[in-house]
């Protein structure tokens, strides 16, 4: 009785998803879709926020062994954005939304009833940190498809989405969660699982990965300097120089950005003794803030620029950004603090938009989202960024000296960079 229960769900379902198709909605709706199902999605980045009252009941767990939360949902993004991008060769991107909205729920089920460190690993960890990553692939390759016009925007207004979710959303966790020991964030947790499985389900249903039978009027608006120059597989990519240029700068940005943000708070305080708690959050909170606004902007920039131009003014305004907090630093301004971290927020915008729409032109559309996912694996090694600035620290004693590591980082990205060539052939067949 209960196949024929899920025989007749999956009947309905995949009727539903062909009413949809056979309307040809506006390709913006699906982008709106996107956005929403993004900003869900986002949501395991607010880690940071979401680990307070937890550490307040259960005073035993050091703050390393919470921080061993974030590196696993770390791996388990990277390892889930692969897994959707293999998966896609058997799977519609819509049925991986859906798989994704029930490890969300499973994940944050199991996150609220956690009582050992082991259970707090696998439900936020493992489940919540996988489903963010295979949903991330489907949106990204599903969504991008339908604007060929548009790869640098469209890329920056998903991630967006993705960028500011953790800002958004963790002022909700932070206004609905007692901070106190007393538990109150178990039920946040499970509200919070059945809000994104029941917006994520119904979102599904608008997944639609373009079938090339709807882009004709489209393409027609692609010009030639935006079309792919090739169209390759993972295997073929990995040898490419032109890979390993890219992902030695975005590694290189990508780690700078979070070696700054892991200090935000501590810096902000040294920059202005006089500075409350409350204002250092809001201030700190500008860096995601604008890391969504850097995302949109980039994104388009890639558009009209290409990668090259695109790559080179996001890492100089990042080397503005450092100088900027070098100086708010030794004057003790508040005004150049601020808009220090607001300069900080938009360089970091400026690497993942860049990276979307950078896969896609080099290496093509019919294998991006393995091929995303292969690139988007430079956060494993970015994500030592914050190690290294807290080591940093704590043998100089200095937030000068962190930043003197992180231009380091930037300028050897930025010379990476100029290295980068296009395929001398552009639209080459299709290697199998």
């Amino acid at each position: 009785m209960k196949i024929k229960y899920f025989r007749t769900f999956c009947l309905l379902s995949e009727t539903k998803g062909i009413i949809i198709e056979m309307n040809h909605l506006n390709r913006w709706i699906y982008a709106s879709v996107g956005v929403v199902i993004m900003l869900l999605a986002g949501l395991v980045y607010a880690w940071t926020v979401l680990q307070a009252p937890i550490a307040m009941m259960y005073k035993e767990w050091t703050k390393s062994q919470l921080s061993v939360t974030f590196t696993i949902i770390m791996f388990c993004f990277c390892l889930g954005g692969f897994l959707g991008g293999v998966m896609q060769k058997k799977l519609t991107p819509r049925v991986i939304v859906w798989i994704s909205a029930l490890l969300f729920l499973a994940g944050f089920s199991i996150t609220s009833v956690a009582d050992s460190l082991i259970t707090l690993y696998l439900g936020f960890g493992v489940l919540a940190g996988l489903a963010s990553g295979l949903v991330y692939n489907a949106v990204m390759s599903s969504v991008t498809s339908w604007f060929p016009d548009k790869q640098g925007f469209i890329s920056g207004l998903l991630l967006m989405g993705f960028g500011i979710s953790g800002f958004i959303i963790g002022k909700v966790y932070t206004a609905v969660t007692p901070m106190d020991s007393n538990g109150g964030w178990r039920t946040t947790f499970l509200v919070f699982g059945f809000i994104i499985f029941v917006v994520m389900a119904f979102a599904g249903f608008f997944i639609v990965k373009n079938d090339k039978q709807w882009d004709v009027d489209v393409t027609e608006n692609v010009k030639e300097s935006e079309k792919s120059y090739e169209e390759i597989c993972s295997k073929e990519m990995v040898v490419r120089p032109s890979f390993w240029l890219y992902l030695f700068w975005a590694t290189s940005l990508s780690a700078a950005g979070l070696a700054i943000i892991s200090q935000g708070a501590p810096m902000a305080m040294e920059a202005c003794p006089e500075i409350t708690m409350s204002t250092v959050a809001t201030v700190v909170g500008l860096i995601s803030v604008f890391n969504g606004v850097g995302r949109i902007v980039f994104g388009t920039l890639f558009d009209k620029i290409g990668h090259f131009f695109t790559m080179v003014i996001g890492s100089v305004i990042f080397i503005i950004a450092i100088i900027l907090l070098i100086t708010a630093l030794t004057s003790h301004m508040m005004v150049l603090l601020i808009v220090a971290y607001i300069v900080t927020g938009l360089a970091y915008g400026c690497i993942t938009p860049t990276g979307s729409a950078y896969v896609n032109r080099f290496y093509g559309s019919k294998n991006y989202p393995i091929n995303l996912s292969v690139v988007n694996m430079n956060m494993l090694v970015s994500s030592f960024g914050s190690m290294a600035a807290g080591i940093v620290f704590d043998l100089t004693h200095s937030y000068v000296a962190i930043l003197e590591m992180v231009i380091i980082l930037v300028v050897l990205g930025t010379v990476a960079s100029f290295f980068i060539r296009k395929p001398k052939e552009a639209h080459l067949p299709v290697i199998q």
